[in-house]
């Protein structure tokens, strides 16, 4: 490792993790004032289990993901250290467009990744995601033109929504035709393309089954409430959520991806309450128990295992 890389890795790291901690307090401030008004029983339920199953699923599922990206570097991990390592990283995603989990790589103590290859995997992941979330919100927007044609959804609303995906395909169809461009401008895309080219059916499985499985929760919880949509809207609903969020560029899309889903959930004739119920439960399954989960296997990490370091 040269001087200049050691200069640039120790203050972005030290930035993620302010901001982490920053957007933490901030975000359980906000959630602990918003769960005094709604019951949070279904949490011990059935389908508050089974939803808190397919979360841990879905992280197993990006670890795998991320195995596969870091092996493309010459980083080998087995299935455990692997999967640890990878959720050592969810304790710093309530940054600012989740560049924090981009320390994955820079923190291991053992052959850190350069700065450059550690936002390349991270690029990857986020244009993996996006892609898939995509595809997810398809059902969706369907519901959102149909509801929009029987006067249940206002139409702005529905044209709205339509009018964004737009315009994100016509934004991917643009950079593919200019990809080329794109890559000599920026250093760290052409190592996320490299990622990207490594087994893509593989990837695209992995990422859109761990998407598939968040939003399979939502529909649990929902059910479990007796707020009844189908399986392929209630997936769509957590899609376009997720991707209003991811949008904001605010530390896990907090604020809009909240207020996107309990309005798609008001819209489905679910209460004020049960629609804040469900956005809290989804939310504490989805983010906050990855970002708790993070933070011990941090903690293991840099003191037990000494395979992560700070400084």
């Amino acid at each position: 490792m040269t001087g200049g890389d050691a200069a640039t890795r120790w203050p972005v790291k030290r930035l993620a993790l302010v901001l982490g901690l920053a957007a933490t307090a901030y975000a359980l401030v906000l959630l602990l004032g918003g769960a005094s008004s709604v019951s949070l029983s279904v949490l011990w339920s059935g389908a508050g289990l089974q939803a808190a199953v397919l979360c841990l699923l879905s992280y197993v599922l990006r670890g795998v993901r991320w195995r596969l990206w870091m092996a493309h570097y010459g980083r080998y991990f087995g299935r455990v250290e692997g999967l640890r390592l990878y959720l050592a990283g969810y304790a710093f995603t309530p940054t600012p467009g989740n560049l924090g989990e981009a320390m994955r790589g820079l923190m291991l103590a053992r052959s850190p990744l350069p700065l450059l290859q550690s936002l390349a995997i991270f690029g990857a992941e986020r244009l993996a995601d996006l892609l898939c979330l995509l595809l997810l919100c398809l059902p969706a927007l369907l519901w959102l033109v149909q509801h929009s044609a029987l006067e249940v959804v206002p139409g702005w609303a529905a044209r709205l929504a339509v009018f964004i995906l737009l315009v994100l395909v016509v934004f991917a169809v643009m950079l593919w035709l200019h990809r080329q461009r794109v890559l000599q401008r920026f250093g760290w895309l052409q190592g996320a393309w490299a990622c990207l080219s490594v087994r893509p059916g593989v990837w695209f499985a992995l990422t859109l089954a761990a998407w598939a499985a968040q939003g399979v929760a939502l529909w649990l919880i929902c059910r479990a409430l007796d707020v009844h949509l189908l399986l392929l809207t209630g997936i769509g609903f957590y899609a376009v959520a997720m991707v209003a969020g991811a949008l904001s560029a605010l530390p896990a899309g907090l604020g809009g991806m909240e207020l996107v889903l309990a309005g798609l959930l008001v819209a489905q004739t679910a209460s004020t309450a049960e629609a804040l119920t469900i956005t809290v439960v989804v939310r504490l399954l989805t983010l906050w128990l990855a970002v708790a989960i993070g933070a011990v296997a941090l903690l293991y990490s840099a003191v037990v295992r000494k395979d992560i370091r700070f400084s």
